[in-house]
C-alpha cells in the first residue's frame, strides 16, 4: 500500500435551495477533474426555516490543492449554484475566513 498525504484545508458552501438539483451542478463541475460532498441541511432562523444543503470541499492528496486555489473553486461552485438555483446568496466557511456571497443589495 502507498500513502500520500497534503496539509489539510477545506471549504464548505452552506446555501438553501434544492438538493437535487444542486447534485446535477456539482455533476457538471466536477466534469473538469474535481471532488466534492453534498449533505442535507435544515437552516432555522429568526422568523423561518429552509431546506438545503451543505457542499464540501478538501484538499485530496491525489490532487492536491493550494489553499487559495481550493478557496477559488468553492466561490466558482457557489456562484454557479446561486444563478443555476435560483437562490439570493451563498456562505463560504474555510478554517482562515467566511464569506458571504449575495445578490441581493448591501
Amino acid at each position: 500500500m502507498h500513502v500520500k498525504a497534503e496539509s489539510t484545508y477545506t471549504v464548505a458552501i452552506f446555501m438553501a435551495g434544492d438538493m437535487a438539483q444542486a447534485k446535477q451542478v456539482c455533476r457538471e463541475f466536477c466534469e473538469r477533474g474535481f471532488c466534492v460532498h453534498i449533505h442535507p441541511a435544515d437552516f432555522i432562523y429568526t422568523g423561518g426555516e429552509e431546506a438545503g444543503f451543505k457542499i464540501g470541499l478538501v484538499n485530496y492528496p491525489r490532487f492536491p490543492s493550494t489553499p487559495d486555489d481550493l478557496w477559488q473553486k468553492a466561490d466558482d461552485l457557489a456562484r454557479m449554484l446561486i444563478v443555476r438555483l435560483f437562490q439570493h446568496s451563498a456562505l463560504l466557511v474555510a478554517p482562515d475566513k467566511t464569506e458571504w456571497i449575495t445578490r441581493r443589495e448591501p
